[in-house]
C-alpha cells in the first residue's frame, strides 16, 4: 500500500522518540529519516522500526490506582488529580444530607434535638483538614 505524507510523519515521530530514549543515535536517526520521507509504501516504513520495540515500556498507562498517589514536590505532598477536593466534596454532602434528616426530625419533634450529626462531622472533618494542613494521607497515598 502507498504511504502518505502523514504516514511518513507518524514514523518520523516514531524514529525521533526511539532517539530521544537512546534506542538510536544521531547517525542512525537521520539515516531513517532521510528513508521514512523517500518511503513509497508502507512497508518501506515499517521496514525502518522493524528492530525496534513497537510500544514504549515506560509509556504504558498508569493503573488507576496508582493516579490517587501522593507525590512529594519540594517536601509538600500533593496530590495527583482531584484526590483531596473529592474527600471534601463527600464531607460536604453527607453532612448536609445528615443535618437535614436532624432538622427534619427535630421539626418534626416540636422541639430542637441534640446536634447528633456532629459526632459524624466533627472527626471526620478533623482527620480531613489535618490531610489538608499537614498533607498527611492514608497509607495508598504515601
Amino acid at each position: 500500500m502507498r504511504a502518505s505524507d502523514r504516514d511518513r510523519d507518524r514514523f518520523a515521530e516514531i524514529l525521533r522518540d526511539n532517539y530521544a530514549q537512546g534506542r538510536l543515535n544521531l547517525e542512525e536517526l537521520n539515516e531513517r529519516l532521510e528513508h521514512a520521507y523517500a518511503a513509497k509504501t508502507i512497508g518501506d516504513l515499517e521496514a525502518l522500526t522493524a528492530d525496534l520495540p513497537a510500544k514504549d515500556m515506560y509509556d504504558l498507562p498508569i493503573p488507576a490506582s496508582e493516579t490517587a498517589v501522593a507525590t512529594r514536590k519540594g517536601g509538600e505532598v500533593a496530590r495527583q488529580g482531584k484526590g483531596l477536593r473529592a474527600e471534601w466534596a463527600t464531607y460536604a454532602s453527607v453532612n448536609l444530607v445528615l443535618m437535614s434528616i436532624w432538622l427534619v426530625a427535630s421539626v418534626a419533634s416540636g422541639g430542637v434535638g441534640f446536634p447528633w450529626f456532629l459526632w459524624v462531622a466533627g472527626p471526620w472533618g478533623a482527620v480531613l483538614l489535618a490531610q489538608t494542613l499537614f498533607g498527611g494521607g492514608r497509607s495508598e497515598d504515601r
